[in-house]
Parts: C-alpha cells; sequence; structure tokens
C-alpha cells in the first residue's frame, strides 16, 4: 500500500488534467444538493429563533365562531401574562364609495407580548390605535389598502358599519406568519372596537386569540398539557413555539427534498461523466498499468495505485461542491428582499453539507469503480494490444459499486421527508436511466443497419454513431436524464399556470358573497341582478345557506381518527362547512346515489364529499351524526360526490336537506361570474344596500397566486437546469475523451480524399443524432413524470406546452451538434502528418 500510495502521489504531481469533467460533475450535484439543504437550514433556523415573536408568545390558545368562556378565560390567565386579540372579516368603505375586503383584527393593550409591531413612519402601536375624540377608531392599515382605495394617513373609512381614523402604515406584525393566509389587507385597532362594531355576534364568522408569555422556567409543552386537563373542548386549539408554523415548515421541507431530488438527478446524470473520465484516464495509463504487471505488480497494486488518485480527486470535487453550497445561502441573502416574510438566519450548517458530501463520495464510487475492475482484470498482453473490452465480472470493485448504488438510494429515502415519494422517485429516475441506456444502445445497432444504404458524409456519421466509443452509449442517457427532469418541471408549471391563470378565471367564480342575510336573501339577488345589469341564472350565479359542524358519529360511534388516513382528517378533525340544499343544483358532480327532491321533507338525508366518506369506510345508507348550531342530527348519507373547490358549483363537503335545519336564521353564501365592470357596480351597490355583506375578488387572489407560482417556478427551473448541466458535461467529456482519436480519424479521412465539409456534416449529424434521441427520449420521460402529478396530486387539467417541449428537443439536438462541431474543428485544425504520427 505505501509503495502504490508513493506511485499515486508521483503521477498526481502531473495534475488533474483529464479529471476536469470529473471534478465538474461532481461538484455541479453536491453544489445543488448542498444548497438546497443549507438554504432550507437556514430557513429552518430562522424561524427556530424567532419561533417567540412569530406565534406572537409562548403559547397561543384560539376558538373559532365564539369567545372563551369564563372558565377557559381564567385558565389561560392563570397560565401567564396574556394579549388578548379577535379579528374578523369585513368590507372597507373609502368616502369615494370604493370598497374592498380586509382582515380586521384588534389588540389589547398588551399587544405584542413578543417582538414589536413595525410602522412605516415609526411610532408606538397603541398610541396610533387610540379611539378618536368623537369615538372613530384609530388604525393602522397595510399600504396596499392605501393605494386601492386612493386613501392618505388622516382620512376616515367604514370598516363594516364602524368609523375608522387611519393613523399609519402597517409594515409588519411579528405574529402575523404564525396566523396563516389572509383574503384581504389588514387593518388592526383596539379589541375593544371590533367588540363596538358588532363583528363579534354569535353566528358571525370569527376568531379569538389568546397569546401567553409563560413565566421563567415553565416549559411551553408541560403548560400546554396542563391547560389541555382544564380546557378539554377539542374545538380549542393550542399551539406552542414548536408548532408557530407547520405549513411553512411543511413547504420548505418539500421544497429542500424537490430541490436536493434533482441535485441527486444532476450526480447520477454526471454519473456517467465520472465514469468516463474514469475510463478516459486509465485509457492513457493503460502503457504503465502494462509495464507494471509484466514487471510484477499484482491487480491490487494497480487498484490501490489508481484508487488512491481517483479517491483523492473525488474528494476535491466534493470539497469544490461542498463550498458552493455553503456559499449559496449567502449569495440568496443578497437577492431576496430584505423584508422576506419568512425569517432566515444564513450560516454555514455541517449537516445539510455532510449529507450533500455522503451522496457525492457514493457517486463517485458507484461510477468509477467499475472501469478500474475492468483496468485491474485486464492482462499485460491485452493492454500491450489496447485491448480492454473485456466484460466485467464479480470482484470486490464491482460489488463496492453496487453497494454504494445502493447507498445512494437508501440515503435518499432516509433523508426525504415521505419515504414512500422518494423510492417513487428514485425507481423512476433509475428506470429512466435504464430505459436510456437501452435507448442510445438501439440507436447504434440502428445505425449500423442504416449506413449500408447511406453514402457520403450521412455514411461516416452513421458509421460514428454505430461504432464502440459511439457517444451515444453514454452521453444520451445523461443528456436525456437532464432534459426529462427539466421537462417535467416545465409541463407541471405550464399546466398549473393554465389552471390559475385561464381554466380557473373560465371555470370559478369571479367573486365570492359571504355573510348574507338569510332573511334577505331573496331582496339580495334582486340587487346583484340589478348591479350586473342582466338575469341571474345557475350558469353565472348560485346562492346557499352556509354554516359549520363537525363530524362527531359514524355508523353510531365516535370517529376513530386514527383509522382515517392522514390526508382526509380534514373533514373529521375541525368544523367544516355545510350547507342546505332543496333541489340538485348545477354542477352536484354525483358519484353515487341519487339527489332528493326538492320539496322532501323526510328524516335528514346527507351528500358527502366522496374521498372523505371512503376514507372513513362509509357507504350509502350509512347513518352519520353532525354537531351543528349546538344540537346533534343523525342523517343518512344519501349521495356521494365530488367536490370541485376552485370550480363553479356547491363546494361544501356536506350538504344536508333543508328540512333538517328548518326554523335556524342561517347566513348564506353566494358565488357569481362577473367582468370587471360589474364586479365594481355590484361591489359599490352593495355597500349601499348590504354593508354587512363581504365581498371577495377572486380574481384578484388569482391574479396574486399566478405572480406567486411564477417566482417559485422560475426558482425550480433553474434548479433543474442544473441536471440539464450535468447531461452537457458528460457530453463534453465523451468528446474530450475521443479528442485524440477523433483527430486521427479525421486526418485519415482527409489523406483518402474526404472533404472539410464531409468531415464535419458527419460529426455534426453523430452528435446531433444523440441530442436529439436524448431530447425526445427525455421530454416523453418528463410528460410520463408530469401528467400523474398534474391530475392526481394538484386535481387539475393536463396541458402540454408545445413550444417548452420543442425547445427543449431542438436545444438537445442543437448543442450537441454543436458539440460535434467545435470537436470536428479542432481536429481539422491539426496536420494530417503531425496527428498520424502522434502515438
Amino acid at each position: 500500500m505505501n509503495l502504490a500510495l508513493r506511485f499515486a502521489a508521483r503521477e498526481l504531481r502531473s495534475g488533474v488534467k483529464g479529471f476536469r469533467i470529473f471534478l465538474a460533475c461532481l461538484a455541479l450535484g453536491v453544489a445543488a444538493i448542498a444548497a438546497a439543504g443549507s438554504t432550507a437550514e437556514a430557513f429552518r433556523q430562522g424561524l427556530a429563533s424567532q419561533a417567540r415573536e412569530i406565534l406572537g408568545g409562548d403559547l397561543a390558545v384560539t376558538v373559532d365562531q365564539r369567545r372563551f368562556t369564563p372558565a377557559e378565560r381564567a385558565a389561560i390567565e392563570r397560565a401567564g401574562r396574556v394579549s388578548w386579540a379577535v379579528g374578523s372579516r369585513a368590507m372597507a368603505e373609502a368616502p369615494s364609495g370604493e370598497r374592498r375586503l380586509v382582515e380586521l383584527r384588534g389588540v389589547s393593550a398588551a399587544y405584542p407580548l413578543a417582538g414589536a409591531v413595525t410602522l412605516e413612519s415609526g411610532g408606538d402601536l397603541q398610541q396610533a390605535i387610540r379611539p378618536a375624540a368623537d369615538g372613530a377608531a384609530g388604525a393602522v392599515i397595510e399600504r396596499v389598502l392605501l393605494e386601492r382605495l386612493a386613501l392618505h394617513v388622516g382620512d376616515r373609512i367604514l370598516v363594516g358599519e364602524l368609523p375608522v381614523e387611519i393613523r399609519g402604515v402597517l409594515v409588519q406584525e411579528p405574529d402575523r406568519l404564525s396566523r396563516g393566509f389572509a383574503l384581504g389587507p389588514r387593518v388592526l385597532v383596539q379589541r375593544q372596537a371590533v367588540e363596538r362594531g358588532g363583528f363579534l355576534q354569535p353566528g358571525l364568522p370569527f376568531l379569538e386569540t389568546a397569546r401567553i408569555a409563560l413565566p421563567q422556567g415553565v416549559s411551553p409543552v408541560e403548560a400546554r398539557k396542563a391547560m389541555r386537563k382544564t380546557i378539554k373542548d377539542r374545538t380549542v386549539r393550542m399551539r406552542d413555539r414548536q408548532d408557530a408554523t407547520p405549513g411553512v415548515s411543511w413547504l420548505i421541507d418539500q421544497l429542500e427534498y424537490f430541490l436536493g431530488f434533482i441535485g441527486l438527478a444532476s450526480l447520477v446524470a454526471g454519473g456517467l461523466g465520472v465514469f468516463g473520465a474514469v475510463s478516459a484516464f486509465l485509457e492513457e495509463r493503460k502503457p504503465s498499468i502494462a509495464v507494471l504487471k509484466a514487471l510484477g505488480a499484482e491487480g491490487d497494486f494497480i487498484r490501490n495505485l489508481y484508487l488512491a488518485q481517483i479517491g483523492v480527486l473525488a474528494l476535491l470535487g466534493v470539497a469544490v461542491g461542498v463550498a458552493l453550497g455553503a456559499a449559496a445561502p449567502f449569495v440568496l441573502a443578497g437577492l431576496i428582499p430584505k423584508d422576506l416574510t419568512v425569517p432566515a438566519l444564513f450560516a454555514v450548517y455541517p449537516e445539510p453539507l455532510l449529507r450533500a458530501a455522503a451522496f457525492g463520495l457514493l457517486s463517485a464510487a458507484a461510477f468509477s469503480l467499475a472501469p478500474l475492475a475492468r483496468a485491474r482484470a485486464t492482462p499485460p498482453a491485452s493492454l500491450f494490444r489496447r485491448d480492454v473490452g473485456a466484460r466485467l465480472a464479480w470482484s470486490g470493485e464491482t460489488i463496492a459499486a453496487a453497494l454504494a448504488a445502493l447507498g445512494l438510494a437508501v440515503l435518499s429515502v432516509l433523508t426525504a421527508p415521505t419515504p414512500l415519494a422518494a423510492g417513487l422517485m428514485i425507481g423512476g429516475v433509475a428506470v429512466s436511466f435504464l430505459l436510456l441506456w437501452w435507448l442510445g444502445r438501439l440507436a447504434t445497432r440502428l445505425a449500423g443497419r442504416l449506413r449500408g444504404g447511406a453514402r457520403g458524409m450521412v455514411r461516416m456519421g452513421l458509421a460514428n454513431l454505430a461504432g464502440p466509443r459511439s457517444a451515444a452509449r453514454t452521453a444520451a442517457p445523461a443528456i436525456g436524464l437532464g432534459v426529462g427532469l427539466l421537462a417535467a418541471v416545465v409541463l407541471i408549471q405550464s399546466s398549473l399556470l393554465r389552471q390559475v391563470a385561464e381554466v380557473a378565471p373560465r371555470t370559478a367564480p369571479a367573486i365570492v358573497f359571504t355573510e348574507i342575510p338569510g332573511a334577505e336573501a331573496a331582496r339580495f339577488d334582486q340587487a346583484v341582478a340589478a348591479a350586473f345589469g342582466q338575469p341571474l341564472t345557475a350558469g353565472n350565479y348560485l346562492r346557499a345557506p352556509f354554516l359549520t359542524g363537525r363530524i362527531v358519529r359514524i355508523k353510531d360511534r365516535p370517529v376513530d381518527r386514527k383509522s382515517i388516513p392522514e390526508r382526509q382528517r380534514w373533514a373529521f378533525d375541525n368544523d367544516v362547512s355545510i350547507s342546505a340544499i332543496g333541489a340538485k343544483p348545477r354542477g352536484a358532480d354525483i358519484v353515487e346515489g341519487e339527489w332528493w327532491p326538492a320539496d322532501y321533507r323526510g328524516p335528514p338525508l346527507l351528500a358527502m364529499e366522496v374521498e372523505a366518506a371512503r376514507a372513513a369506510g362509509l357507504g350509502l345508507g350509512d347513518d352519520v351524526t353532525l354537531s351543528v348550531l349546538g344540537r346533534e342530527i343523525e342523517a343518512k348519507l344519501a349521495v356521494l360526490r365530488k367536490v370541485d373547490v376552485g370550480g363553479f358549483g356547491p363546494s361544501f363537503p356536506l350538504i344536508l336537506t333543508p328540512a333538517s335545519l328548518e326554523g335556524a336564521d342561517l347566513r348564506h353564501v353566494a358565488i357569481a361570474k362577473a367582468d370587471r365592470a360589474q364586479e365594481a357596480r355590484v361591489t359599490r351597490a352593495l355597500g349601499r344596500d348590504f354593508p354587512e355583506v363581504n365581498v371577495i375578488s377572486v380574481r384578484e387572489q388569482l391574479e396574486a397566486a399566478t405572480d406567486l407560482f411564477d417566482r417559485l417556478a422560475l426558482a425550480i427551473r433553474a434548479a433543474a437546469a442544473v441536471a440539464a448541466l450535468a447531461g452537457l458535461l458528460v457530453l463534453t467529456g465523451a468528446i474530450a475523451a475521443r479528442a485524440q482519436a477523433r483527430t486521427r480519424e479525421a486526418s485519415i479521412l482527409k489523406v483518402l480524399g474526404a472533404t472539410r465539409l464531409q468531415v464535419l456534416g458527419a460529426y455534426v449529424l453523430e452528435y446531433g443524432a444523440v441530442g436529439l434521441i436524448a431530447g425526445v427520449t427525455g421530454v416523453g420521460l418528463g410528460c410520463l413524470a408530469a401528467w400523474p402529478v398534474v391530475t392526481q396530486i394538484f386535481k387539475a387539467q393536463w396541458a402540454v406546452d408545445w413550444s417548452g417541449v420543442f425547445l427543449l428537443v431542438f436545444g438537445a439536438a442543437l448543442l450537441a451538434g454543436l458539440g460535434g462541431l467545435f470537436a470536428t474543428l479542432h481536429a481539422l485544425a491539426k496536420r494530417p502528418a503531425a496527428a498520424l504520427r502522434t502515438e
């Protein structure tokens, strides 16, 4: 071993010539994985470091559509110092008559317990929200509301029927991230102002939240458990600092895995570059290996000699990748806005870097040990004859390569947030890789058969493609895998963007109306029709009663949440929306059963969302008990239906027969299709006649979603392009490995009378065909991967971005063809005599 290391050190003195592609392929994949992990960890640490500020305290306790009872309030106040807040939605009306939906929030004098409220011009929040002398509520609001309603600080608006004086512009609240998605700009006032405005009446949608600062030394987990013993009502939600932002944390986990998976795929695609670089390196060392073997060197000595060199260079490539990945978050910190909603703590985190290094080393071992095994096992006579075409046999090196490949897969599954999804993705990449390799072999055989009927440069190009050193065997799988990943991302993005920007505006309502008084529903319909300037039909308007309730028993047994798959527990964990509809509505989308008659007066019947029902083992005729309006209703399941939340139809998970709720004073919701002018007219008209009705512009929400998705998709496409770059590196390595042989071939062809144009055409045809094969196959694989994601996971309509598909195929063929062109120009630049004299 000592002698092998001495020989290895002597050979390494010549530098890394011939290993540049090896280093680039390893560094690229490792950098992608390390960057994804380091950036995600920066956001996780940022969230963890500000968890108390994000939650607004050590504990947050929330009730929906009711106030805390005296007993609950007493238990909360015993736990520590408390800040109280109430929140509701209402329409804000400017003096000009313009109206917008806002998120109204009232806070107590102790707010905030943690962190600070930032106002645009500075100042104290509590001073800014003090009531005016005439009783108007003082408020701070977001700038977007000022701009939408053409307001200035000092102006007055109506929020519902509450007069509000604008005292400042709200920039940031410390606990905003923990409250989740908002439908409108925020308006912050005193808690008493929300109470005076009538927003906390029974039956209205509002939240009350208590945030608690615990005494020194009291654990949030222990305090939460102790409080739960006193407050047993499960509708009271409790969170501590460790659960401040569950939705954001989940999103970070998923993005890290997805971007890291792209990095892993880049490593796999670049693995062929590693394989090719090691093979080319050992090809150049054949005379040295032959001499050493002829002088008595054993196979183990040869293995140790070159394994030491490959190991050192692999460590160098991994180190470069880790350094780039560690630096990526700091580069990102300079690019992202300073007012980013999600806090980030940018630093060097060892755990994601070590994980990326492990991926890199396993990839290097999986792809470099096989050529080493071939060189070690080949006898010296064959090496002197330049014959290294022997088949691989099982040996220590090949077994180690297989174990390294298995290690890659196991490490991917163990570090993934969803092991099943990780296994499916890894299996998909493995199958795709094998398919691309097989298609490359098939292309060489097909080219060999077609060359007999071709002439001139086409025959030469086909002969090169069919040869034993054809780029179709090595470059095509790597390029195809990169194109496949990029195609999958492009196709998913185009389908979802089309869903948000085209399909949803066409099929979804433009406006949603909430808090419609049930007793005045008919007059409300007339007001909407008058504002629209056209009759209301089933195709452009739908109104129905709305309330919330909870499923408490199924088949006369209490709900067993643990027996229900996690994805369908939403229907049984919390209150869900319920309606009472008589005649079968448009868009009922019935899967099983038959809708009841419009005048049905019998025992309660229920229509339920089909996936939730099946997850709980429910079928037609089963009994379901609902807790609604303080009483329990036992209904028989009569209809199973699909619910399209984004469509124009009754998107209630549960629908009862109207007689089930007879006598209840229910508020209604309505949806409507309208153009921008109709939307503006109806918003103004309802401000006069129905000021308590909230008008939600779905169009604005879709436009905001489109903008957000565009920015997110750009980052994901950039990450996917890394895999395509790995494929191009493999192509470059294949070209570089054959540079000397190509020069000799070009010189022989020139001596035999071939023109420069014929030689150029032959090589461009060869490499262009490789790019075309890889591009078409990669796009096909991308379609196979994207289709289930779009249709089954996102439930969107499948749409192919043909321009993007064409650009990917054309780009792959063009770049590969240009690679062949440059390689040929380099070969033709040398004089035939000098090239033919070179060994």
